[in-house]
């Protein structure tokens, strides 16, 4: 499997964390990867695609922690991927110098109700405003308070231009719920955000690692009744054979 940026936060944080946290399910004996339960674990089947974006989250304080995040599936799918710490007074450099790279075209994603200079709002084609720029697509990874948050405290972010989604259907991720039922998880959000700038083999294999992934998670909680065949791992392993070439 490829260990990424957001398996790096994930360590880095861990090294400096001076208590346990305690998410629930925290009983259960996790893959460090995948945070799946190590009976289920699915990192053997990681995605290895390739894909004309980049990708950066920005993860509220202990969003790197929880085992339902699914930021990491994206960084799973999308080769090119960066993950950091969201800090609305000490920035990462990094972070600072990749917003700033000539060769991106940064692009933040999220809800257009809380866009309140509707001229940062992207009403064309996202690809061609992009232009001959690599898109780097910026996800605020947290709970919808938390990404509210990180949208309106971060300055370095106040520039840049916004992609809001339409979802087509509800939410089909059942371990963390938002109040507001439109309000998907982050890979659902990605599969969009894909499928939008062209990247429609990209979006497709995200979908089904998101299934995958949800399946073998909620296998792990005793209180829920899961189909023990996993068939949507079977699935996306059958997809990524069909892709082989003959």
């Amino acid at each position: 499997m490829r260990v990424h940026a957001f398996h790096h936060l994930y360590q880095r944080r861990l090294a400096q964390s001076t208590k346990p946290f305690n998410a629930r399910g925290c009983k259960v004996k996790r893959c460090q990867y995948c945070q799946v339960s190590e009976q289920y674990c699915i990192c053997e089947h990681q995605p290895k695609i390739k894909s004309d974006v980049a990708v950066m989250l920005l993860l509220s304080e202990n969003e790197v922690f929880k085992p339902s995040n699914t930021g990491r599936l994206i960084l799973d799918t999308v080769e090119e991927g960066y993950a950091y710490q969201w800090s609305r007074t000490e920035p990462d450099a990094e972070m600072l110098a990749l917003l700033a790279n000539e060769a991106y075209q940064p692009i933040i994603i999220f809800p257009d109700e809380y866009v309140e200079e509707r001229s940062r709002l992207i009403e064309i084609n996202p690809r061609e405003y992009c232009g001959e720029k690599k898109p780097l697509l910026i996800f605020l990874d947290g709970s919808w308070r938390e990404a509210r948050r990180i949208f309106r405290k971060s300055p370095y972010l106040n520039s840049l231009p916004v992609l809001s989604i339409q979802p087509e259907s509800l939410s089909q991720y059942l371990m963390r719920r938002s109040d507001n039922e439109q309000h998907l998880a982050t890979a659902e959000v990605a599969t969009i955000v894909l499928k939008q700038l062209g990247e429609v083999h990209a979006s497709k294999v995200l979908a089904e690692w998101f299934d995958a992934f949800r399946e073998s998670y909620l296998l792990s909680k005793t209180r829920m009744k899961t189909d023990e065949r996993r068939l949507a791992l079977k699935h996306y392993m059958q997809e990524r054979e069909n892709e082989k070439p003959v």
